[in-house]
């Protein structure tokens, strides 16, 4: 079970993990929150949840750059 749950986290988006540490709540509340909400919502919370990755993904992306954009 380990191995499996591993290898989610690694691939994952970092999504609940992230919102975990912000808010100071366990991960695994965060992910058991967005499994039930999207069987009861019928998955529009995974829309949520991948606005967050995106939102995320460029954020990372923005910390990155060093340099101006037009720089060759």
């Amino acid at each position: 079970m380990k191995r499996i749950q591993q290898f989610f986290e690694d691939r994952a988006f970092g999504v609940c993990t992230h919102m975990g540490h912000k808010l100071g709540i366990p991960t695994a509340s965060i992910r058991i929150f967005f499994i039930y909400s999207s069987f009861l919502a019928f998955g529009s919370p995974i829309i949520l949840y991948l606005g967050l990755a995106f939102i995320m993904n460029f954020r990372r992306h923005l910390r990155r750059r060093h340099s101006p954009i037009f720089y060759f």
